[in-house]
């Protein structure tokens, strides 16, 4: 019989490994790898690296295939220290999977090396009622509730299109909202912008919607930021947030947001409206084309409206701004 020292230095001779800086930047960089925490649930609770799946060691060949499918699925396997993943990773090669990876150390080192750790926390009888058609969804389920609870979304805009963006992000539950916008309620503003009403004429769109969500879902965190994002603040302020919603209504301030995502690696969900049009846009850093890649110069100021956002294009764009995708064909142009 093998010693465990022994099993180990066979797994090292098929398993690589990678260090926790390596894989934190696959992960930012949007790899569609499956990360494992193989440790046990009491210890997953603790804290655990986003957005690892938690399947013990013990049930790992048994519930492999609901997470990774596909035999090619990048996985990264993590425990404690590095070893019963180091293990469990051989297991994996041992049935097939071609392109597992352990991460060196483990938990212990990822946690030592100053990188992120989420931390799970039980939810409440009331969560648990609140929250409980997500259980029922796939897609969603008790993990994923746990997730949006700890999530931070900066919602810029509490008009039209950030109103009822306001009231489903809140009753979702997602657990920080950061409401931005540097207007009050006008009374013109009531007959769409369902977050404010008409009490609140007159005051801070920040208060009049910080009010309404914690009302709808006191789970949530509302932070008022009663002001106009610009070059001067918008990095500072987005840093803080895992996406950001982009409700705006004018162009300067949709190029401002989109560059400032661009740079700091955010998701840009955008959205407008015109009249009975629509469109919603997800713009992932590196998964695909963002705003200015789709339209790089904004319209003539006669074709839509214009904020004080713009003085800071320039500002935030390098001049080396990079776009994989080329710029759009010139008007009539007929493909060769």
């Amino acid at each position: 019989m093998k010693t465990l020292k022994e099993m180990l230095a066979d797994a090292r001779q098929v398993v690589p490994e990678q260090g926790p800086a390596e894989v934190k930047k696959r992960i930012d960089a949007g790899e569609s790898l499956v990360l494992i925490d193989v440790r046990d649930p009491d210890e997953y609770r603790d804290g655990f690296i986003e957005p690892a799946t938690n399947i013990s060691r013990g049930f790992l060949e048994f519930r492999i295939g609901g997470a990774a499918a596909d035999p090619a699925t990048p996985i990264v396997l993590y425990c404690q220290s590095g070893l019963r993943s180091m293990l469990a990773a051989k297991a994996l090669k041992d049935l097939g999977y071609e392109n597992v990876t352990n991460l060196q150390g483990g938990f212990q080192k990822w946690a030592q090396s100053g990188l992120p750790v989420a931390k799970d926390r039980p939810m409440n009888a009331d969560q648990i009622q609140r929250y409980s058609r997500h259980f029922l969804l796939n897609q969603v389920g008790e993990k994923g509730q746990r997730k949006l609870l700890r999530s931070k979304v900066l919602l810029i805009g509490a008009g039209g299109l950030g109103s009822p963006t306001a009231l489903y992000l809140a009753a979702a539950g997602v657990g920080t909202i950061g409401l931005m916008d540097g207007d009050v309620v006008d009374v013109s503003n009531l007959q769409r912008q369902i977050l404010h009403t008409t009490a609140n004429v007159g005051r801070p769109k920040v208060d009049s919607g910080t009010e309404m969500i914690r009302a709808l879902n006191p789970d949530v965190n509302v932070i008022p930021l009663p002001t106009r994002i610009d070059v001067d603040n918008v990095l500072d302020i987005i840093k803080d947030y895992d996406l950001v919603v982009d409700g705006s209504d004018n162009f300067d301030t949709r190029y401002l947001v989109n560059d400032a995502c661009y740079l700091a690696g955010k998701t840009n969900v955008h959205g407008s409206i015109f009249q009975f049009e629509g469109m919603a846009t997800v713009l992932a850093p590196n998964q695909g084309p963002c705003y200015r890649c789709l339209y790089p110069t904004p319209p003539p100021p006669a074709l839509g409206p214009r904020g004080s956002a713009g003085r800071g294009l320039g500002a935030l764009r390098a001049p080396s701004y990079p776009s994989p995708y080329p710029p759009p064909p010139p008007p009539g142009h007929v493909p060769s």
